[in-house]
């Protein structure tokens, strides 16, 4: 199983680019990529539900 395999399917599922998450972070696209290779520790996992929660919002 890939590592953040719910923060991607949440990304997917809410119609989402991840260029839009970092963004809405605060990141590079690129760093957002690095940071789902690997378990997110506790802070950023945060940040990024932050993100997505923030950007689900927005398009309602």
């Amino acid at each position: 199983m890939p590592a953040n395999k719910k923060i991607r399917e949440e990304i997917q599922r809410n119609d989402l680019l991840n260029w839009a998450v970092a963004t809405q972070i605060g990141i590079a696209d690129t760093t957002l990529s690095r940071w789902l290779r690997t378990p997110l520790n506790q802070e950023r996992r945060k940040r990024v539900e932050k993100a997505i929660k923030e950007l689900t919002k927005a398009k309602e």
